[in-house]
């Protein structure tokens, strides 16, 4: 009979689109549950980077009360670090000349506070613009952003003490907690240096220093130098 077969064969066709269709679903659901157990493992993956990064942070920004030594005629180290550089060099903006030059690498793992090395009032500030080369380099305190902090001692009374803040290769923000003006006691907190950094000591010539090349310092605590 003519057009015989061909109901039969709309129903094939009906059914051939369905089963393509059953199958895309398919492979769909199993696609999606491989990125969704992917996403999930990322995701776990990504939280336990950030925990890392929170304990990270909360250790490097961590800032312990220093134990601030007695006695008078005392210069204590403005940072935690270790000691790479002692010198003689010409200090022309704040210290008016020649002067002690000790200078301290902070690594990541050490504090970043800094502290007073002595009591008196701070009469100097100067930020500098500048580079961000690797702070283990010397010359990282000529070109790198700086923050230069002059202290005139009150104790004992007329001498120039320098504190200048170097940022290094990852440090990019340093925050002074200190202004022109404004008294300061050896061992309290003066600013904060945002990861690896240096510090430089600027001293009067007439001081004594106490410390050598390569030894671990602690800030507010550590005794660098004494008026002599």
């Amino acid at each position: 009979m003519k057009h015989s077969g061909q109901a039969r064969q709309a129903a094939l066709k009906i059914i051939f689109w369905t089963l393509v269709a059953l199958i895309a679903v398919f492979i769909g659901g199993i696609v999606a549950t491989m990125l969704g157990t992917l996403i999930a493992v990322g995701s776990f993956f990504l939280v336990g980077l950030w925990i890392l990064f929170v304990l990270f942070t909360l250790y490097f920004f961590r800032d312990p009360n220093p134990r601030v030594p007695a006695g008078s005629n005392l210069i204590i180290s403005p940072a935690h670090g270790k000691v790479d550089i002692i010198d003689q060099i010409t200090e022309p903006k704040f210290m008016g000349g020649p002067c002690h030059r000790i200078s301290i690498f902070l690594s990541v793992f050490n504090v970043h506070v800094q502290n007073a090395p002595v009591s008196g009032k701070l009469t100097f500030y100067e930020y500098n613009v500048g580079q961000f080369l690797n702070a283990l380099k010397a010359d990282s305190a000529v070109h790198n952003e700086n923050l230069l902090l002059g202290i005139e001692t009150s104790e004992p009374r007329g001498h120039k003490v320098g504190v200048r803040l170097i940022a290094g290769v990852l440090a990019r923000r340093i925050v002074p907690f200190v202004n022109v003006g404004e008294e300061v006691v050896r061992g309290e907190r003066i600013s904060l240096i945002q990861f690896g950094s240096r510090t430089d000591l600027y001293l009067p010539l007439s001081a004594k220093i106490n410390v050598k090349l390569n030894d671990r310092v602690v800030g507010g605590e550590t005794v660098m130098a004494t008026f002599e």
